[in-house]
């Protein structure tokens, strides 16, 4: 369910979120520190969005490998990295909870605001130990608390028409301590989090509700709404972020939680 919402999404994601999730994506590869010659792999890279300034920061000798279970993304991450000449970088069809790859073969592994969709977030994080190299690190970004985020008002509104399968977790990650204990559970040490806020910038109502409803998580559920279905539902959802308008534009807040972790296990 989650793939074929995400297949909806890909036409609507970057108009609704490029610029939105922009400061915190600079943020997680900030925190990855990755460097040239590295080799990197982006989790749930949707349409490439932290993959192609990764494959530009691990210039020379460097290269990025996408993945998403999404492959109406990973086709949309092609043709955006051909379109804009980019050789170093690759994308491929991926479960994030059953990696392809041998273990121990990335430098860095990054996943970018896809963790609190995984049906099983604690195998995801395993998987992803088990190809770093030994010394290699992880970096996440989920979103913060329900309550920080100003546009979270879209799921029960979503639900109250049509059950959205959104993962129960998507919240509950940065719930106390249970995203740092998730990954040294997962083996990971030197375990940090930090948490940030910042608010996000809609021009208008119109790329607001295409970001809520088109672009991101309850994508597939919108699209069983007939027209005035979704004309209350934009009604609703404006309502629910009306105090964040400025004008014809909106600053929602949004909250953002980013962990890190190294795998310092020795080569046997």
């Amino acid at each position: 369910m989650q793939r074929y919402g995400w297949d909806k999404a890909v036409p609507h994601y970057e108009s609704g979120w490029q610029e939105q999730l922009r400061p915190a994506q600079e943020s997680l590869i900030f925190k990855a520190d990755p460097w040239p010659g590295e080799k990197i792999l982006d989790i749930s890279c949707g349409t490439g969005l932290v993959s192609q300034p990764l494959a530009e920061i691990v210039q020379p000798g460097g290269s990025v490998t996408g993945i998403d279970l999404s492959e109406g993304m990973i086709k949309e991450a092609r043709l955006r990295a051909e379109k804009k000449g980019v050789e170093n970088v690759c994308f491929k069809h991926m479960d994030a909870e059953a990696l392809d790859f041998p273990d121990n073969s990335f430098d860095v592994v990054i996943c970018s605001l896809g963790l609190m969709y995984f049906q099983d977030p604690q195998k995801a994080l395993r998987e992803m130990y088990r190809v770093l190299k030994p010394g290699g690190r992880v970096a996440t970004l989920v979103w913060g608390e329900r309550g920080s985020c100003g546009w979270a008002g879209v799921f029960p509104i979503t639900d109250r028409r049509v059950q959205s399968d959104v993962c129960p977790l998507f919240f509950q990650l940065v719930t106390g301590n249970l995203l740092p204990d998730a990954f040294k559970m997962a083996g990971f040490k030197k375990v940090s989090s930090h948490r940030f806020s910042y608010d996000l910038h809609f021009k208008d109502k119109e790329q607001a509700c295409t970001a809520a409803f088109l672009g991101g998580a309850v994508a597939l559920a919108y699209r069983r709404f007939d027209d005035q279905t979704k004309e209350d539902v934009h009604k609703e959802y404006l309502d629910s972020i009306q105090q964040y308008r400025n004008g014809r534009s909106y600053d929602v807040p949004g909250e953002f939680v980013i962990a890190k972790g190294f795998k310092t296990e020795k080569h046997p």
